[in-house]
C-alpha cells in the first residue's frame, strides 16, 4: 500500500492535480486509488501516518495529529494500570520501549512543548501507580519518611481518604516521588528522550 501527499499552492490547482494523476496511476501504473480516502483538502486539515501539518513563517511543519496523541495516552493508561499485575521492572521496560519507538516515529514534529505537558500527566500517572503500590496506612507512612516527609505529615496522608488519582496530584507526592527520583529509578520521559534524538528541519 502506498500513500501520498501532494502540494498544490490553490484549490483549483489540487482539482487539476487529482484529475489527471488518478488515470495516470490505475492506467499507466496499473494501481488502484482508493476514492474513499482521497481528498482535496486544506494541508492544516491532513492526517498523515499519524502526523498533521501547518505553516510557520512560510515553511511547512509537521506535528502530530490529535487522534495520534490520544492513542498513545491511551497505551500509556493501559501500561501504567495496576490491573495488569505487572511489578515495577517489567513496567519500566515497556514504558521504556513504547516511549522510545513512539518518540522515534515522530521526532520529525515540532511537539517539545506538548511533550512536557504530556509528561506532567504522566509523572501523575506513575505517582499514582506508586500510591496504589504501597496499599497498606503503615507502608505508606514508612515510605513518606523514608522520601523526606516529616512523620505527623506522612502519618496525615497515609490515612487519607481522598482517591489515588487526587493523591497523585497532590504536594506530598510531588515532595517524595519527585521527578528526580523517578529518573533515577529508572523512567523514561518523552520530552527528555525527544531532546536526545529529534531531528530538526
Amino acid at each position: 500500500m502506498t500513500r501520498l501527499v501532494i502540494l498544490c499552492k490553490s484549490k483549483r490547482s489540487a482539482e487539476r492535480t487529482l484529475a489527471n494523476i488518478v488515470p495516470y496511476i490505475e492506467k499507466k501504473l496499473f494501481l488502484r486509488v482508493n476514492r474513499e480516502k482521497t481528498a482535496i483538502a486544506y494541508i492544516s486539515r491532513i492526517k498523515f501516518l499519524g502526523y498533521s501539518f501547518y505553516v510557520s513563517k512560510g515553511v511547512g511543519r509537521l506535528r502530530v495529529h490529535p487522534k495520534s496523541i490520544a492513542k498513545m495516552k491511551e497505551r500509556i493508561k493501559t501500561l501504567t494500570s495496576r490491573s495488569n499485575g505487572w511489578g515495577y521492572a517489567r513496567r519500566k521496560e515497556a514504558l521504556r520501549q513504547f516511549i522510545t519507538g513512539w518518540v522515534n516515529y515522530f521526532k520529525l514534529a515540532d511537539m517539545q512543548m506538548l511533550l512536557e505537558k504530556v509528561d506532567e500527566w504522566y509523572r501523575r500517572r506513575l505517582r499514582m501507580v506508586i500510591w496504589k503500590q504501597w496499599k497498606r496506612v503503615r507502608t505508606r507512612w514508612r515510605n513518606l519518611i523514608k522520601l523526606g516527609i516529616n512523620k505527623y505529615k506522612a502519618w496525615e496522608w497515609a490515612n487519607t481518604r481522598k482517591g489515588y488519582w487526587h493523591t497523585a496530584n497532590s504536594f506530598i507526592l510531588s515532595r517524595s516521588v519527585t521527578n528526580d527520583r523517578l529518573k533515577q529509578a529508572g523512567y523514561i520521559f518523552f520530552s527528555d528522550y525527544y531532546r536526545s534524538v529529534r531531528v530538526i528541519i
